[in-house]
């Protein structure tokens, strides 16, 4: 079995205070923004495998929030050296997610991502140096065990067996993405920045 987008994110929500922050990317932007809008929300697009980067700086500088990285698989493996980054400073705030369907974006269509499902994220995680590593493949799973990350010290990493989206094709092609999406990263920066009181 493996758990769906759309169940991550509800999950996710719940898991989430007034005060946490949330990076998200790719699979997880649209569910995200939907379900727990809110001005601590900010986007990695069109930064491509930034989002684990962004979350680093931010708990950093926000040591007494919660920050929730809801990365993508093949977005993480752009930027795999922001796992060594995270797990050299050490954010205890920090819980980095990462939604593995085991599929990459390739522009005008999804591709299986390098590594196949025998890539073990949370291997690399651990030799990271991230407080813990876990894997959840079901909605069960996560709903048990995803609380408990939340009032614990971190870093931690989850792995989420997500379902496999359908590949498109020239009857079914992928839809063109608006403008907004490559801009709306600057909007959420600034709209967070007014919510945390920071100056610009």
């Amino acid at each position: 079995m493996s758990i769906q987008v759309i169940e991550a994110c509800f999950i996710v929500s719940k898991m989430r205070g007034p005060d946490t922050i949330i990076v998200h990317t790719m699979s997880a932007m649209p569910m995200i923004s939907a379900i727990t809008p809110s001005p601590l929300n900010i986007t990695s697009v069109p930064l491509m495998g930034g989002a684990s980067g962004i979350g680093l700086g931010l708990a950093i500088a926000q040591p007494d929030r919660k920050v929730v990285v809801l990365d993508g698989d093949a977005s993480l493996l752009m930027e795999m050296g922001g796992m060594a980054q995270i797990g050299d400073q050490a954010p205890a705030n920090l819980i980095h997610i990462v939604f593995n369907n085991n599929t990459q974006f390739g522009g005008v269509a999804n591709l299986d991502r390098p590594g196949g499902s025998g890539f073990d994220f949370c291997a690399v995680a651990k030799a990271s140096g991230y407080s813990t590593a876990s894997k959840f493949s079901t909605v069960p799973e996560l709903v048990e065990g995803g609380p408990a990350l939340i009032g614990s010290p971190g870093p931690h990493f989850v792995e989420l067996e997500i379902a496999k989206p359908p590949k498109f094709t020239r009857e079914s092609p992928q839809l063109e993405f608006p403008d907004m999406q490559f801009e709306r990263m600057g909007a959420e920066a600034r709209a967070m920045m007014d919510a945390l009181g920071v100056s610009k």
